[in-house]
């Protein structure tokens, strides 16, 4: 059986500007950033604020201390420890104190988004301390006015942690939504390969079977019209006839199901009751070429379990009658229940297994008969007889064994189906 999978794709979420990790910014945006507030802290030293107007030091220091802002999102940290110094030394030589106040505010804020809280409250502290040493020799007054930039460094810092959880947040829900996603279609694929798989185990169990018994009894009305045209036996034919139309019929039936189900999948009646152990005894009645020794000897199993009996036992009588080799062929069928498990056996006394051929994966052996066995049929083309059986079985985990019987010429196909492999 070819693996058949279906693809399914859904549009994945495009991450917004928000979640974009920091090389994925372009830098000149925060350049631009760096720029605006230089002009800003220009204004305000010229017009408002405490401390002297800056002079060409004073100038220098204040548009310095805006460049590592071009790089506050690829290397906050750096960038921190390259402005704090020139904004203390600024605020030493007492140029106007509320100029690099946004700066400050927002290398400070870009360090908490990017960082833990246990490394943004150390560096909290440590600007909180460096602070005050330089506002203490300015008495009361300094003090009164270092609670007031610690107010505004406490929210800067609380906003960027606010922000980071958000961002985490966020983008664990998006993960979380690409993987159910991912899972999403992982299961449709799994859903229709499984399904394709189940139609074409029906239709190669429906068409092989019915295919075997008409070519038998085509063979048959043939051999009756070619012995004796004299001593025609009409009835035989009729008889013959009669069968195969009757064949026919069933599998027109049977393949009208099937295709009900493609066409309706989730229709609750669409498939129509299993096939189980009670429709083996019509199976091996009609059974054209073989005489068929029936024993079933359970009782009621689970449908799964009845259903993957009778296509096994369909899949083997079809195999016995089509590469049996002999006119007496006999097929024993043998259905019973041990120790928790359905047990099927079918042996036939064919023509046995001939030399050099190789066993399919799953079998003990094979037989020159049975090309399903081997993986091909007559014509070199593969067959799915074998492998066919043994997916049914492991849909309600259970084992199938096949190859030449030890005991007398012949082929054998032994099934354990457990009873409670199927809800």
């Amino acid at each position: 059986m070819r693996t058949v999978q279906a693809t399914v794709t859904a549009p994945r979420p495009r991450p917004t500007a928000a979640f974009l990790p920091a090389t994925a910014v372009p830098p000149r945006q925060d350049a631009a950033l760096a720029a605006g507030l230089a002009a800003l802290a220009s204004a305000i030293a010229v017009t408002i604020g405490s401390g002297r107007h800056p002079d060409a030091l004073g100038w220098t220091l204040l548009l310095v201390l805006h460049v590592p802002l071009a790089w506050r999102r690829r290397a906050p940290l750096a960038a921190l420890a390259i402005m704090i110094p020139l904004i203390a030394f600024y605020h030493q030589q007492d140029f106007n104190h509320s100029a690099p106040t946004a700066a400050s505010m927002v290398v400070l804020y870009t360090v908490a988004v990017t960082s833990g809280p246990r490394r943004t409250a150390v560096i909290g502290c440590a600007v909180i301390g460096l602070m005050l040493l330089l506002k203490i020799r300015h008495g009361m007054a300094g003090l009164a006015v270092s609670f007031q930039i610690s107010g505004w460094i406490i929210s800067m810092l609380v906003l960027g942690g606010y922000i980071r959880v958000h961002r985490e947040n966020a983008a664990a829900a998006l993960e979380r939504a690409e993987r159910a996603e991912r899972t999403r279609e992982e299961e449709a694929r799994r859903r229709v390969a499984e399904e394709r798989l189940r139609v074409a185990r029906d239709l190669h169990d429906l068409l092989a079977h019915s295919i075997t018994l008409i070519g038998v009894r085509t063979s048959v009305a043939a051999h009756v019209l070619a012995a004796d045209p004299e001593r025609l036996d009409r009835a035989a034919v009729a008889r013959a006839l009669d069968d195969i139309a009757e064949t026919c019929r069933t599998a027109r039936g049977e393949l009208r199901t099937t295709l009900d189900v493609l066409r309706d999948p989730d229709s609750p009646d669409s498939r129509g009751p299993l096939p189980g152990l009670p429709g083996l005894a019509d199976l091996a009645r009609a059974a054209a070429g073989a005489e068929v020794d029936l024993t079933v000897t359970a009782g009621e199993v689970p449908p799964a379990v009845g259903a993957a009996a009778y296509r096994i036992v369909q899949e083997a009588l079809t195999n016995a009658v089509r590469h049996g080799g002999r006119e007496d062929l006999t097929v024993r069928v043998r259905v019973d229940e041990t120790g928790g498990a359905l047990r099927v056996r079918v042996s036939d006394d064919g023509v046995g297994a001939g030399a050099g051929v190789r066993p399919a994966d799953g079998a003990e052996a094979g037989s020159a008969g049975h090309a399903d066995s081997t993986g091909e049929t007559g014509d070199g083309t593969p067959g799915y007889g074998l492998l066919g059986m043994r997916e049914r079985a492991r849909s309600v985990g259970g084992t199938v064994t096949a190859g030449p019987r030890t005991d007398a010429p012949g082929f054998e196909v032994t099934a354990v189906l457990p009873l409670g492999g199927a809800a």
